[in-house]
C-alpha cells in the first residue's frame, strides 16, 4: 500500500464517522421535534419519561395566559369587524369622488 492509499482509507473513515454522528444528531432533532409537537413527554438520559411539573402557580398562570389569550382573540375579532368596515368606505367610490374633488379644489388654491 502506497501512502496515498492509507491517506484516502483515513480520509474516507473520518467522513464515514462524520456522516454518522450527523444523521444520528439529526434524527435524534426531528425525534424530539416531534415528540414536542404531538404532546409526548421527553426522556431522561435513562428513557425515563420526564413530565413537567404542575404546581398551583403554574395552573394559577395557565389560567390567566388563557383567560389573556381569549381576551386578545375577541378583541382582534372586532378589529377585523372594523377594518372591513374601514376597507368599505375607502373603495366606495363615492368616497373616492369626495376625495378627488377635496384635491382638485386643494390644486385651485395653490395656484
Amino acid at each position: 500500500m502506497s501512502p496515498g492509499d492509507i491517506f484516502n482509507i483515513i480520509v474516507l473513515g473520518v467522513l464515514g464517522t462524520v456522516a454518522v454522528v450527523t444523521v444520528s444528531v439529526l434524527g435524534w432533532v426531528y425525534n424530539t421535534r416531534m415528540k414536542i409537537k404531538n404532546g409526548y413527554p421527553l426522556e431522561s438520559m435513562w428513557g425515563k419519561p420526564m413530565h413537567p411539573q404542575v404546581t398551583s402557580e403554574a395552573q394559577e398562570r395557565i389560567t390567566l395566559l388563557t383567560q389573556e389569550n381569549a381576551g386578545l382573540r375577541a378583541e382582534l375579532g372586532s378589529i377585523k369587524d372594523r377594518l372591513v368596515t374601514v376597507e368599505r368606505i375607502v373603495t366606495d367610490s363615492g368616497y373616492q369622488l369626495g376625495h378627488e374633488i377635496d384635491r382638485l379644489r386643494d390644486q385651485g388654491k395653490v395656484q
